[in-house]
Parts: structure tokens; sequence; C-alpha cells
């Protein structure tokens, strides 16, 4: 009977390891799998694509970019994110990115573009061809898309620095320089030392441009540095946001330091 009892232990311990090796192994898989299925919430997209008949849809991001469709197999598709290269002559990009299942070209030009469904006016039109990695099959669809501006830009911002020197009240009229950006709607408005200002955002990931700058016309001191604020800003390529200051800058130099208040 002593022996009997052992016997059933040793093959109860043995069925018990057998167990957890396969619970461990099916979670890592699990894993594995979402690993590639990362949330939006996860991930910062700057610019989004759809299309219908059918219906698709494109995310990039700087780290991802996500193909999803109703066709089987492409639901969805994910690839490591790559620079695009760029046309000469033409606001044109494209991106080439391969994963195990399928190749994707996307090409995102600067055109406007109307959804076949909502009749809703897009600046981006957006072509993606797909490939099939294990038959060599092609697909394309074509919609359109628009950048996602920064949401961390929407905010108030005051003056701090203007073309690498500190600014004081005394260089404006009764006080600094500020902007007040509306990422949803990409326009800005504010005090431009002197004026009133307000003018629209261009925004393309790493690209940043103050344009269609409009101020008041009220007679400003010589000594007033307003022409010059307004001047840098229309000459903003690039951005940075860091410990609450915005660093507006173009390949050549840092161009205003702002500070965010509430």
């Amino acid at each position: 009977m002593k022996k009997y009892l052992i016997l059933i232990l040793i093959i109860s311990f043995a069925y018990n390891c057998k167990t957890i090796r396969s619970k461990n192994f099916n979670t890592k898989e699990i894993n594995n799998t979402t690993s590639e299925n990362t949330s939006d919430e996860d991930i910062t997209i700057y610019f989004k694509a759809t299309g219908n008949e059918p219906f698709w849809e494109l995310k990039i991001s700087p780290e991802q970019i996500i193909f999803t469709s109703l066709t089987k197999g492409k639901e969805p598709l994910v690839f490591s994110s790559v620079k695009p290269t760029r046309a000469m002559d033409a606001n044109i990009k494209t991106y080439k990115v391969k994963n195990t299942t399928a190749s994707l070209t996307i090409s995102i030009q600067q055109l406007d573009c109307q959804d076949s469904m909502s009749g809703i006016i897009s600046p981006y039109k957006v072509s993606v061809e797909i490939k099939n990695n294990s038959d060599g099959s092609l697909k394309k669809v074509e919609g359109c898309g628009k950048y996602i501006t920064d949401y961390r830009l929407h905010d108030i911002w005051v003056l701090e620095e203007l073309n690498g020197y500190k600014v004081f009240t005394t260089d404006f009229q009764k006080e600094l320089p500020r902007i007040e950006i509306h990422t949803t709607e990409n326009k800005f408005m504010g005090f431009g030392g002197c004026n009133s200002i307000n003018g629209s955002l261009f925004f393309e990931n790493d690209l940043l441009r103050f344009n269609n700058i409009i101020s008041t016309l009220m007679a400003c001191p010589e000594n007033n540095k307003e022409n010059k604020f307004v001047k840098a800003l229309q000459s903003t390529t690039t951005y940075s946001i860091k410990n609450n200051r915005l660093t507006l800058s173009n390949p050549s130099e840092k161009l205003l330091v702002f500070k965010k208040v509430d």
C-alpha cells in the first residue's frame, strides 16, 4: 500500500510540472502576439489616413506603421517605422516597409482629397500598395489623410528669448509677446509686442511653420522689436518642448524660446 501511495505522488508531481511548463509557454506566445498589436494609447500617432471599398486605415508613429483593412489577412499589418524619401519637385513622401507577411509602399502627397463616403476634404492624398510575401500578389488602395499636430503645442506661450538674447518688457510695448496655439484648428493668435497677431500652423511630424501671419496696424516705437519677433516666427521650421519651454528653430539657428503659462 505504501508503494502505491508513493507511485501516485510521483505521477501527480510529474503532471503538475508539465502543466506549469505548458502554461508558461502559452503565456509567452500570448505576450509575443500582443506586442505586435500595440494600442493607440501606447504610441504617438502623427499621421492618419483612411479609404473605402474596402475600408482601410493607416497610422504612422515614430515607432510603428500600422495598416488595417477589412481584407482578409490584413487586419492589421504592423511594421517598424522608417524615414520617408521625399520627391524633389513636390511635397510627396514615400515609405517602404516590410515584415514577414507583406511589404508596403506608401505615398503621401499634399493635395486636397475628398473622402468618397463622407465628402470630407483632407489635405493629403494617400496610396498604399500591398505586396503579399507568400505569393507575390499586389493590391493598391487609395484614400485621404492628415497629420495630427503635436498636442503639447496647444497652450499659451510667453516669449523669453529672441535670436539668442533674453527679452525684457522694455524691448516691446507694455508687455512681452505671446502666442496661443490651437492644435485642433492649426491656428494661433497672440500679441507681437505692439500689435495683435494671428495666423495658421503647418505641421508635418518634425516640421512646424507659422503661416499667413496677420497683425493690426498700430504704429510702434522705433526700439520695439515686434518686427524681429514676427520675422523669427516666419523663419521657424522645427521645434522642441522641454521643461515647460517651447523652442522654435530652423537649420541655421535657434530663433525663439517661450515659457508655458496657465
